[in-house]
């Protein structure tokens, strides 16, 4: 067997693990819910039309927010685990877009200090509504 076949096994592991870690940059959080009224926003004010029609939007705590930055970036967002076995939803995946600013929305998350806080709506695609903390994975 000449060398350079022998090396081929290795190659293609390397490009396997390259490939899934290329793939794989989510960052683990956790995540509340919060209910109407969204309005004002932090990024929009009054502006209703900046919400997307499908209510699928969340805010960010203060490390995402990032002095406005976070402002109309969007996040797919997956439910990983809850206190209570059973919350998620397998295999569901929602994305959002960045509306607000949690430490100061209109409306009061249903968990304080969480990573995202999504409107009632996503957060009902990725979990069961009667949680009020779930742990996420989320990308943008």
């Amino acid at each position: 067997m000449s060398s350079s076949s022998s090396s081929l096994p290795s190659t293609i592991l390397f490009v396997i693990l390259a490939a899934f870690f290329c793939l794989s940059h989510a960052d683990v959080g956790t995540a509340a819910q919060y209910k109407a009224p969204y309005l004002p926003t932090a990024c929009y004010g009054n502006d209703s039309s900046q919400l997307p029609s499908s209510n699928l939007f969340a805010s960010v705590n203060e490390d995402i927010w990032y002095f406005g930055a976070a402002c109309a970036r969007q996040y797919l967002v997956r439910c990983i685990s809850a206190a209570q076995p059973g919350t998620c939803k397998p295999g569901q995946t929602v994305q959002v877009k960045i509306v607000d600013r949690a430490l100061s929305s209109v409306s009061r998350p249903s968990q304080n200090d969480a990573t995202l806080v999504l409107s009632t709506t996503a957060f009902e695609m990725i979990a069961n509504p009667s949680a009020s903390f779930i742990n996420i994975e989320f990308q943008q």
